[in-house]
């Protein structure tokens, strides 16, 4: 009997897809210390996303433009509504908000260095304006978020556009963190704040309960600055269509979508994976909301949150959209999560292309500290260089991808030039499925 009880065959054991290894740590995480997961980045759930969806080169019914010998312009104006100094970019990628504080010194530095090389834009984020920032940013625009960290009307003169942040798309609803070992002296002084304690910002401006205060809040800024520059609205994506109305109605001269893979310097975990819209999904219903407003194209739509590639890029300007914004990419590009550091990522408990603790201050790369000698890493030069270079490489994917169906602009991209590889990207982005004429909801069918 016992011999014959070995050659049964045993089950195999089978890892709950519910209680996955990832899920049982992280409860007995929580069991053993009793304080929610704090980390920075974006979405790492797989979600619907640019990769889901394929373009149609040009062939029979489509002409393509040669690459070495046809132009194809890449040039994109924002703030035409309003402004009376629209800022006019060479390239259709701009670089998100992203604060010092959260960011070195040397970091926002190098992101000034990089965008103004590439002929676009870079953006402030919480807690102020840096001289160095300002000095090496050709065209430089101004956070204005509800925690009022660093916010001084001269420095809102001093830029080139103003981003009013209403939420963004890794915490929408929530405000941020920067955590007491990043609050430097010069942070400190920045922000008005003890050195050394735990900031926390606000989730919703002080000055105002709604879309008709808003309208009075961009007036305000539209007084101090004399209506010179253009004024963004930026939402984190989780009513695209209304949020855009809304901000339109309230005078924006450019809306800023950000979708859930967007990231952030310190958020809850849980709100970074169970809350907002995927990116891909929000597109379309805002360019709706534009164009039922009749202003699509006078007021610009920008895109944000895990543009990644060039391909990236086309396929959001095909659904609609006059430009993106990049962050995560834009530090992976300075040297964020570099193979070289991985001695260093395996000390602080993780790994090259998974460190995210970015709010403790102690990364390698000396780009999300405060620490001078971990900062000090960071040459802003070199790192501005490798900025410059990959925006580069971005745009001329774009342009590729561009003239491989035949227009000569990459606004000339339209959603025909684009079919879905899933049923969920084919819904969101409201394109046909590959190999048929259908997506779910088309009217008609």
């Amino acid at each position: 009997m016992k011999d014959m009880d070995d050659q049964i065959p045993r089950t195999l054991p089978i890892q709950s897809a519910t209680f996955t290894n990832p899920i049982n740590a992280e409860i007995r995480r929580a069991a053993a210390t009793g304080i929610y997961d704090i980390r920075g980045g974006g979405a790492k759930r797989k979600v619907p996303h640019f990769d889901d969806l394929l373009f149609l080169g040009a062939s029979v019914s489509r002409y393509p433009l040669e690459g070495y010998r046809e132009r194809c312009d890449t040039s994109v104006t924002l703030g035409t509504r309003f402004a009376k100094k629209p800022i006019e970019l060479d390239i259709p990628i701009t670089i998100a908000g992203m604060s010092f504080g959260a960011l070195s010194g040397p970091a926002k530095e190098a992101l000034g260095r990089g965008a103004s090389a590439a002929g676009t834009s870079t953006t402030t984020g919480d807690g102020g304006m840096t001289p160095e920032e300002r000095g090496h940013s050709s065209k430089l625009v101004y956070q204005y978020l509800p925690s009022r960290y660093g916010m001084n009307p001269n420095d809102l003169r001093k830029a080139d556009a103003i981003e009013i942040v209403v939420g963004q798309g890794a915490k929408p609803g929530g405000g941020g963190m920067l955590l007491g070992q990043k609050i430097s002296d010069r942070v400190a002084e920045m922000r008005t704040l003890p050195k050394g304690i735990d900031q926390r910002s606000a989730c919703r401006h002080p000055d105002w309960t709604g879309p008709d205060d808003l309208e009075i809040k961009i007036l305000e800024l539209r007084e101090i600055t004399d209506w010179q520059v253009p004024i963004y609205v930026k939402v984190g994506a989780t009513r695209p269509y209304y949020d855009t109305a809304l901000a339109v109605k309230a005078g924006a001269d450019v809306v800023v979508m950000d979708g859930m893979q967007g990231g952030t310097a310190a958020t809850q975990d849980v709100f970074i994976e169970h809350v907002g819209l995927p990116t891909l999904s929000c597109i379309r219903p805002a360019v709706q909301a534009l164009q039922d407003l009749g202003v699509h194209r006078e007021v610009q739509l920008v895109i944000s949150g895990g543009i990644r590639t060039g391909a990236d890029v086309a396929k959001a300007l095909a659904l609609g959209a006059d430009a993106v914004a990049i962050g995560t990419a834009a530090l992976v590009a300075l040297g964020d999560n570099d193979p070289k550091w991985e001695a260093e990522y395996q000390k602080l408990g993780t790994t090259t292309g998974a460190y995210d603790d970015w709010h403790e201050g102690q990364d390698p790369a000396g780009i999300t500290t405060q620490d001078p000698d971990l900062a000090a890493r960071l040459n802003p030069v070199e790192a501005g260089r490798r900025l410059r270079n990959y925006l580069k490489v971005m745009t001329l994917e774009a342009q590729t991808i561009a003239r491989a169906c035949g227009h000569n602009h990459l606004h000339n991209l339209e959603p025909e030039d684009l079919c879905a590889l899933t049923m969920e990207a084919a819904a969101m982005a409201r394109v046909p499925l590959a190999g048929t004429s259908w997506y779910p909801g088309k009217e008609g069918f």
